[in-house]
């Protein structure tokens, strides 16, 4: 269980999770890399020689339009033992009976303006005869636009008891990140594996293959997907060169391939592909992670939460919480987020005469709210680890009751917030409609509008409280 936040006098950052991570990476964001499992695996001074080093067959991944500008391009040249396309016909997955959905219309899902709010997600019991991976555990919470239309974005959560075995997903539709809340993730991909901890975030991109295993057991966590572009980091802007987060902190990984065959029938391999919301699944008689080698700047890559450079006011006011945007998915709409993940980090807050807890807020974005530890600052109570909430479109919303009374009565001396604890926000251009699993969910809180009902009225026509800005006060 997370543990409650403390009071210290002391700065602290969140802990990093590197001591349990038992791979190598390749630093850096947006970067050029190259990578080989075998010395000399790459070919020198092209990308498709008539016969590849150690007889590797050479592919290239496009993430972006061959013609693409040259800054805006992205595309890895993979070097496997067997080409990709080496499997068999595709087929419904399960008969279409998961709880995936891609597009989002009056058939699949239902919109709503109102305020809600989810307790932690049920995990399934672990005894459970039937395991549940990664794959089987993806549920989407809503979502807007469709993936065949390139244009939208889906909210998921899993709840996984197993790891995956023999098998491979793989996103169509375009670019996953995953926000691990409960129990590492060990993902193997076409690149290299890596190891994600609660407290980090992964990006997997539009069309490779991946498999999650659970080296903690139980696993829960939340996946933002963007149908259209890719994640960057946001411009700065007047902040400067530095901050928020750093290129050198993000994490790729370096090759590691798996050469293995079957070919008995119950030992093969299957990838599962998700392509215009559906799922399909392919066999074959090969592992998916035989990449020897690769080089390009299209790859997977990992983040720790802690190596953010947090931004605040340092005189009044609460400021926007855009300040806290750790990865955005640019729209058309200068200015304007298919999706910008948030975060709401351990800091110092020294605004004075101020009410410091997130204002209240009517937003022309809709956002949607997770928590990885803690207690979050603005609703301490209810909104918990493993849980979340969506204020839509224009709906109205901002700190609980309890808060409110709090933060009008407490002394404004510098102070601590968010000690081991880390919340965070997807937010998006996007009205969210939601899925019937997720309007009907066990979990769904439907009180969550008494949280605010008993927020004191103390308008007085007759007194005027003048402010001097007195520091001393």
């Amino acid at each position: 269980m997370a543990s409650k936040p403390t009071t210290t006098s002391q700065p602290r950052r969140a802990q990093h999770t590197d001591a349990d991570d038992p791979y190598e990476y390749q630093s850096g964001f947006g970067n050029h890399f190259s990578s080989e499992a075998l010395e000399g695996a790459l070919p020198v001074g092209q990308n498709t020689p008539q016969v590849c080093p150690y007889g590797l067959y050479a592919e290239q991944l496009s993430g972006t339009a061959f013609t693409v500008g040259r800054s805006g391009n992205q595309r890895s040249w993979l070097y496997r033992i067997r080409p990709s396309v080496m499997h068999q016909p595709f087929e419904p997955y399960r008969a279409g009976k998961h709880a995936v959905v891609g597009a989002f219309d009056s058939r699949t899902t239902e919109p709503t303006p109102a305020q809600i709010r989810w307790l932690p997600f049920a995990i399934p019991a672990s005894s459970n005869p039937d395991a549940v991976d990664f794959v089987d555990g993806l549920h989407t919470i809503g979502g807007a636009g469709d993936p065949a239309l390139k244009s939208g974005i889906a909210v998921h959560v899993y709840m996984a008891t197993a790891s995956m075995r023999r098998r491979a997903f793989c996103n169509s539709d375009g670019d996953l990140l995953l926000v691990p809340q409960q129990g590492r993730l060990d993902i193997a991909t076409e690149f290299g594996p890596m190891a994600v901890a609660p407290n980090e975030i992964a990006v997997i991109q539009r069309g490779m293959r991946f498999s999650v295993a659970l080296p903690d057991g139980p696993s829960r966590g939340y996946v933002l997907e963007v149908y259209d572009g890719h994640f960057e980091l946001p411009d700065l802007g007047p902040i400067g060169a530095n901050g928020l987060a750093n290129p050198r902190d993000f994490k790729t990984p370096v090759a590691r391939y798996e050469n293995a065959a079957a070919n008995d029938d119950h030992a093969r391999w299957s990838v599962v592909t998700k392509y215009q919301g559906q799922l399909f699944v392919a066999a074959q008689h090969h592992s998916p992670f035989d990449v020897v080698a690769w080089h390009g700047n299209y790859a997977p890559f990992k983040y720790s939460l802690a190596d953010f450079s947090a931004i605040n006011s340092v005189s009044f006011d609460h400021v926007d919480p855009s300040v806290f945007t750790v990865l955005t998915c640019k729209s058309a709409h200068p200015g304007t987020a298919v999706a910008d993940f948030v975060i709401f980090p351990p800091r110092f807050e020294v605004q004075m005469h101020t009410f410091r807890p997130p204002y209240f807020h009517r937003n022309c974005m809709s956002e949607f709210m997770g928590l990885i530890c803690g207690e979050y600052e603005a609703k301490k109570h209810g909104f918990l680890p493993g849980g979340a909430s969506l204020h839509s479109m224009m709906a109205p919303h901002g700190p609980d009751a309890k808060t409110v009374q709090t933060a009008t009565t407490r002394d404004l001396s510098p102070a601590r917030v968010a000690d081991n604890t880390m919340a965070f926000m997807f937010e998006s251009m996007f009205q969210l409609r939601l899925t019937p699993w997720a309007v009907q969910n066990s979990q769904r809180d439907h009180d969550y509008y008494k949280v605010w009902q008993d927020i004191p009225v103390t308008f007085d026509p007759h007194q005027r409280v003048v402010d001097l800005k007195d520091p001393t006060v």
